[in-house]
């Protein structure tokens, strides 16, 4: 096979609509337009969400933008059942945390959820824990420390 003798599968390519080449085309007059109007005339139209001069939707429903809390602060999450690939009584800090994964990078503080189950004694090192976090830990005969 040559270059020359490559196509298009049959019916990926369409030809062009020609508009405004007469009446006889079907594409002739207002070429697909419609009369006058801003839609008509050269350019596009309104932007997307223009709501003909009113306060747009998207205006008037802030929370549907997003929300951008000021005052929070972001936590790498880590649940304590992540925390059954320690072993049992060693001391778990946000360095031993980043050697097994479980967070990316120590830029951001750690936080440690309560959901699953922890099943050994650990003494965690994290910078914030949920109630439900802590008393597991202790359940389970370990301890916590705020950094």
């Amino acid at each position: 096979m040559r270059q020359h003798e490559l196509l298009p599968a049959p019916g990926s390519k369409r030809r062009p609509k020609r508009v405004g080449r007469g009446d006889g085309s079907g594409h002739g007059s207002y070429s697909g337009k419609g009369c006058k109007g801003q839609k008509a005339r050269a350019g596009v139209g309104p932007r997307p969400g223009f709501e003909g001069g009113q306060t747009p939707i998207i205006k008037r429903l802030p929370e549907k933008r997003g929300f951008f809390n000021a005052f929070g602060k972001e936590y790498h999450v880590v649940n304590v059942r992540s925390l059954n690939v320690f072993p049992s009584n060693s001391e778990v800090n946000p360095q031993d945390m980043l050697g097994a994964g479980l967070v990316d990078n120590l830029r951001l503080p750690v936080k440690v959820l309560g959901d699953g189950e922890i099943d050994r004694p650990l003494v965690v090192k994290a910078h914030r824990f949920s109630t439900s976090a802590e008393t597991k830990i202790a359940a389970a005969g370990g301890r916590v420390e705020r950094l």
